[in-house]
């Protein structure tokens, strides 16, 4: 009788791509390269936390191949992981003697051939964008000072099952196999199942609607709602536009679409009743800042703050953790409908109350940042600012906006964990007080967690629980910063010592204070440029006017994920006068770029970054949009470009003022 048993082996990435010689081809009936950011940086992102948790062996699934003989492989399943990994070798550098192939697809085979240069004539830009991501999640997720530490654990650490199909196996068989294993569930449809059956029938469709709708995380939850008018408006108010009444689960009104009649494994895939859309109820998206499992362990930790004995520090916000976490609760009809309720609570102020980001790209004219709130008036439903036009209403964009980019991982958003929260504990609405919390709350993160050592391990990232510790005391908010006796230089170096590392949230807030003191002096009014007031301004910034525009304009881009010298690392290197490696790795030569820019100009020097990034009139780039520190670090060697010899417009003494004045910004007040 033939074998039916597929013959498979562990095997590390270099194994895989640097072992024998093997060509992986894949066949004309796979898809196009499909995986997108989101995925790229999960991969990434997970393989890092292995590497600092000194994982042994980290697996990233599963490979199946038809061997063809001549050692080479037709890839069955598992050529999206194939190719990401390829496209991550790419991005570390590392040269591949084994093949990766397209078989019939002549743009994405020389394309991906032609990694990481690109340089052919036509591309294949799924695969092209693939290799941007990967390449922007290392900038971004793993510190330089982990670099060689991590390449070495992605080739040898991070590991495959490699299924081989046997020769005598009949594939078109095995593809039918495939295809009717069905999909697996996904953690949080497991979730689901053992929450409905501590309910009954009744409650099981309302808990059911509840989470349903609450899981289009791109939607504002009023408008899921609002095709049935009477539970919109009992839940939210007349207007849509509130949290209504409704104090708990069981005053959420009834469900009436028969889903009672449902099993649970049927409720499990339950998508609701089926309603007609009106042409004033198209739903107005957006751009989601977390996905839903990620989104449940949040309001999984706010439910478990009301419990005494819970340790928030102890709590991992990590999706991979999910089923983790809910196994640590009792589960039972009265937990069920209390996590129901703080569902709906928590989303609908994610979607009014946090910021999210548009369906439009970044543009220097336009802020994709929105905080906005949904209401309806009549038939139709409006967006509105939560704040209006109001200084207030800027400032609680840019510091949420701010707080995003900083970590912008959908895992472990301690941040909008104590957004939620703090709205979870008011007592009303005010929108002053909010943005008084969550200006503490950055300085907070400033002072008692990134300006305290102990609270840093040896590439000066925050420890696991470090945020929670100084954040929560006895489980409640606490933002007021204790830390007076910080030293900056000291933990991050001033030139004289080997910087560790600077985390990515010192250099946006920086610019959000850099913002928020425009704002405070300049925002709405008329000034002269030869005014006393302007004159101040950019004398404490350190450089000479270089306009208000680029305030006016600033908003936190996606693209600012990476940190470069400006005082490149490899120029002038052997030269006399030269800067040495200490005085380039501090904060003063740093700035903040849109990762689009970064590659091309690394190497090149200060005055030639400056001629790239501003044209000879003077008009500002897209690099505006990526850092206000930037801007003032230019305008410097600007000025110095009719004083100093060629080559000096930015030496080691303007790095040490241009760092003590930031400083003054970032912590004087």
């Amino acid at each position: 009788m033939k074998t039916k048993t597929l013959p498979l082996k562990e095997m590390s990435i270099a194994e895989i791509y640097n072992g024998d010689k093997s060509t992986y081809e894949v066949p004309i009936y796979q898809r196009n390269y499909a995986w997108e950011k989101d995925e790229i940086f999960a991969l990434i992102q997970d393989v890092y936390d292995a590497y600092t948790a000194n994982k042994q062996t980290y697996f990233i699934g599963t490979l199946v191949s038809f061997h063809k003989g001549d050692q080479v492989y037709e890839v069955i399943d598992g050529q999206q992981r194939l190719i990401t990994i390829n496209l991550v070798l790419g991005a570390l550098g590392i040269s591949l003697q084994n093949k990766l192939t397209y078989r019939a697809r002549k743009k994405s085979n020389d394309t991906i051939q032609s990694v990481p240069d690109f340089k052919i004539d036509e591309l294949d830009y799924g695969i092209v964008n693939g290799y941007k991501y990967a390449r922007d999640a290392m900038d971004e997720i793993v510190p330089k000072a982990c670099k060689d530490g991590f390449k070495t654990y992605f080739q040898n650490n991070v590991h495959l099952i490699h299924y081989q199909v046997p020769k005598d196996i009949d594939l078109n068989h095995y593809f039918e196999i495939m295809n009717s294993r069905g999909e697996q569930l996904e953690k949080h449809e497991i979730i689901k199942a053992r929450l409905l059956e501590k309910l009954n029938n009744d409650d099981k469709a309302k808990f059911n609607r509840l989470w349903e709708y609450c899981s289009e995380m791109n939607v504002y939850i009023q408008q899921k709602y609002s095709s049935d008018k009477n539970s919109a408006t009992q839940i939210f108010g007349k207007s849509l536009g509130e949290f209504g009444d409704i104090m708990d689960f069981d005053d959420l009104p009834d469900v009436k679409d028969h889903t009672n009649t449902l099993k649970i494994s049927d409720l499990i895939h339950y998508k609701g009743a089926v309603t007609e859309q009106g042409e004033d109820d198209k739903m107005d998206t957006f751009q989601p800042i977390i996905d839903f499992s990620n989104f449940l362990l949040i309001v999984l930790k706010l439910t478990r703050m009301e419990e005494k004995e819970f340790d928030p520090a102890s709590f991992n916000l990590d999706d991979k953790e999910l089923i983790h976490e809910f196994d640590k609760v009792q589960v039972d009809q009265k937990f069920v409908k209390r996590f129901g309720f703080n569902l709906l609570m928590a989303k609908y102020l994610l979607d009014n109350y946090i910021v999210h980001h548009s369906n439009e790209d970044d543009t220097i004219e336009n802020n994709p940042w929105k905080l906005q709130y949904w209401q309806k008036e009549g038939k139709k439903g409006y967006l509105k600012n939560l704040g209006g036009d109001s200084d207030t209403h800027h400032k609680l964009v840019q510091l949420l906006s701010m707080f995003e980019v900083s970590f912008t991982a959908r895992q472990r958003k301690n941040y909008l964990f104590y957004c939620l929260l703090y709205w979870f504990c008011s007592d009303n609405w005010d929108l002053d007080e909010y943005y008084e919390f969550l200006s503490g709350l950055a300085d907070k993160y400033l002072k008692d967690v990134y300006l305290v050592a102990d609270n840093l391990n040896e590439i000066n990232t925050p420890k696991p629980g470090s945020f929670d510790s100084v954040i929560l005391h006895n489980n409640v908010l606490d933002v007021t910063p204790h830390n007076e006796s910080f030293d900056f230089s000291a933990i991050y170096g001033d030139g004289t010592i080997m910087s560790k590392g600077i985390p990515l949230f010192v250099f946006n807030y920086l610019d959000y204070k850099l913002w928020e003191k425009y704002a405070n002096e300049f925002r709405g009014k008329k000034t002269k440029e030869s005014s006393k007031k302007r004159i101040e301004f950019f004398n404490t910034l350190g450089c000479a006017d270089f306009g208000l525009k680029v305030f006016e304009q600033f908003y936190f881009s996606r693209t600012r994920r990476s940190l470069e010298h400006y005082y490149a690392q490899a120029y002038a290197n052997g030269q006399s006068g030269a800067l040495n490696e200490d005085q380039k790795n501090c904060f003063g030569n740093y700035a903040m770029i849109g990762s689009e820019m970064n590659s091309s100009g690394s190497d090149w020097s200060p005055k030639t970054k400056l001629d790239h990034y501003l044209d000879a009139s003077g008009k500002i780039k897209q690099v505006s949009v990526a850092s206000i520190k930037f801007m003032i670090m230019m305008q410097k060697c600007k000025d110095n470009q009719n004083l100093r010899a060629s080559g000096q417009e930015w030496n080691f003494e303007d790095i040490k003022a241009h760092q003590e004045r930031m400083l003054e910004v970032l912590l004087g007040g």
